[in-house]
């Protein structure tokens, strides 16, 4: 299976690489905003789960998850984001993501989310 992660800093792309890789994950895709998030998705059908950042250049992860899920994707989403106020939580939810992870977060954070969403593939 492949995870797919989804945000316009290196450095994050990065430091969610090393997580997965410690969790025997080790095919990674990586896309620095929501146009390339689409893509990916649409182009790659062994993708079992997207990191999706929100704030990002071209097209943002909120509108991302729109396409993804108007397109018929039914892949797990996790926003990553310091988009951490309750609306913006329920407005991710409502647009189709399946979970919410607000930066700053540690390894064990990301950790349980993916153990959440890895255990059902």
């Amino acid at each position: 299976m492949q995870v797919l992660i989804v945000d316009d800093s290196q450095i994050m792309r990065k430091i969610i690489t090393g997580v997965l890789k410690k969790l025997n994950v080790n095919e990674i895709l990586e896309a620095v905003n929501g146009q390339e998030a689409v893509d990916s998705a649409s182009k790659n059908s062994n993708v079992g789960l997207i990191m999706m950042d929100w704030n990002m250049p071209t097209m943002t992860g909120l509108d991302a998850v729109k396409k993804i899920r108007a397109a018929g994707n039914k892949v797990p989403i996790i926003m990553c984001t310091t988009e951490g106020e309750k609306e913006k939580v329920l407005e991710a939810l409502k647009a189709g993501a399946n979970d919410y992870l607000v930066k700053p977060f540690n390894p064990k954070d990301i950790q349980s989310k993916l153990e959440k969403f890895l255990a059902k593939v």
